[in-house]
């Protein structure tokens, strides 16, 4: 099963919804998904799941599992400060170092206000899945100012679903 993280903890973020677009697209190729939430994290994981209190939080450990237990993974992510967003990479740095993601592959998929579509964010992202030894696929789209390209929580972009498609395809074979 594919498991798609949505890289903020905003509540009612446009990372959601197109988390939620991306697990149809999935759907429709006949492949399960899963979405896990960073909203959904517990508040005081910061404080009682990481470093020397790593493995010892009983609701931290339910998402570190599922990824533990994930071979595929779509990360969406969206631009924060030039960046991605930091509880995202709080979240990683919770994980088993390195055998979480070692040897495993994700998609990414960049989301932006502006109209850099979440390249910069994507290009970090990359980097430190590469030190942790995941193997990252190279068509990484890039959907600069989502807001002015989706209505009713969907996207409007042509170009944007056909990336979404594709990336998908090329997920499912590698």
């Amino acid at each position: 099963m594919i498991k798609i993280i949505v890289g903020t903890n905003r509540k009612n973020s446009v990372s959601k919804t197109i988390a939620e677009l991306y697990q149809s697209i999935l759907k429709e190729k006949g492949k399960p998904s899963e979405i896990l939430e960073l909203e959904s994290l517990p508040s005081d994981f910061i404080e009682n799941a990481l470093y020397e209190n790593n493995g010892k939080h009983e609701l931290y450990n339910e998402f570190h599992d599922q990824l533990v237990n994930g071979k595929k993974f779509v990360f969406i992510v969206p631009e924060y400060n030039g960046s991605f967003p930091g509880i995202l990479k709080t979240f990683i740095d919770g994980m088993t170092y390195p055998n979480t993601f070692r040897g495993k592959k994700c998609a990414l998929v960049g989301i932006s206000s502006g109209i850099g579509g979440g390249g910069i964010a994507m290009s970090h992202l990359t980097d430190i899945f590469h030190y942790l030894g995941m193997h990252v696929l190279a068509l990484k789209p890039k959907l600069a100012k989502i807001e002015q390209n989706m209505s009713d929580n969907l996207l409007t972009n042509r170009l944007y679903m056909d990336l979404l498609q594709t990336q998908a395809d090329m997920l499912l074979e590698f």
